[in-house]
């Protein structure tokens, strides 16, 4: 997608009848629905169904069969609640008649209140730091490796990490990860789609965060990595087209699951977003 206008297609659903919509899929290199995908368009369902004036503050979904990229996704939203200042969603995705993914999404008009936060991290600056694709084209690793990787994000967005990057699987590194990302084009759309674009890419680097630990031990044997679970909070206005910095650590790896959370800053400083995500880490041999 080198565009985020299909960016935003993607993540734009087609209404079927009174609560019901239907979504087409990025066709994925690891060859099953991409999460982030599925969050995007199940927030979008959600967002047709309540009042212009209400706005997601979060949302907590639940990852249940994989999806085929083959096949559409039907979303079909319960009406839990329409209150005076809250309205609260549930979201059901299916294909093929099954149950894909559930969501609970609650919106809310929009008040003023007390005000705090933890300050952002002091990292350096986007302009001093070389993109995720810059960083690579400069190791000399193997085209198909680079082209592999070049097709996993949308083309749109550009993501420069902190830590540099690497391929190699067999190094340990700390439970933490931190990137910068922005759109390359002017983003001049409301808050409903700013929060859609951002649960889009707020999948990008959560469960990979909880294996940096236990790349070496991982690399040893063949091992299936799937989202489990993924929620999202949003506190305050956005823009995908200013720089976001997404601040990352995981606390805890057990059972075969990894859990993750992420802090989404502005440029400024103000916390936007945070994020928690759950993923399966299973060691097959």
């Amino acid at each position: 997608m080198k565009h985020i206008q299909e960016l935003i297609d993607l993540i734009s659903l087609d209404k079927i009848e009174d609560n019901t919509f239907k979504g087409q899929n990025f066709q994925t290199s690891w060859g099953r629905v991409f999460g982030g995908q599925v969050l995007a368009q199940s927030l979008n369902a959600a967002y047709q169904t309540v009042p212009n004036d209400r706005f997601a503050h979060s949302l907590h979904g639940y990852f249940i069969l994989g999806g085929n990229l083959d096949l559409p996704i039907i979303y079909e939203v319960d009406i839990i609640r329409d209150g005076k200042s809250f309205n609260t969603r549930r979201v059901v995705a299916f294909q093929d008649g099954r149950a894909i993914f559930n969501m609970s999404a609650s919106f809310q008009l929009q008040q003023q209140g007390v005000n705090h936060q933890f300050s952002m991290p002091n990292f350096i600056p986007p302009e001093k730091l070389l993109s995720d694709l810059e960083q690579l084209e400069n190791q000399n690793i193997d085209p198909m490796v680079y082209d592999r990787f070049k097709k996993i994000k949308p083309e749109v967005i550009e993501f420069r990490p902190i830590e540099k990057l690497t391929l190699r699987d067999d190094i340990d590194a700390p439970a933490k990860s931190n990137y910068w990302f922005r759109s390359k084009e002017a983003t001049p759309f409301g808050l409903d789609i700013q929060h859609q674009l951002l649960a889009y890419i707020s999948d990008y680097g959560l469960l990979r965060t909880a294996t940096l630990p236990h790349k070496k031990e991982l690399s040893q044997s063949s091992t299936f990595f799937t989202s489990i679970d993924h929620s999202i909070w949003f506190h305050r206005s956005l823009s995908l087209q200013e720089w976001l910095l997404y601040a990352m650590d995981s606390p805890s790896a057990s059972n075969s699951r990894g859990f993750s959370r992420g802090s989404i800053y502005n440029r400024d400083g103000l916390l936007v977003a945070s994020s928690a995500q759950e993923g399966l880490i299973r060691q097959l041999s």
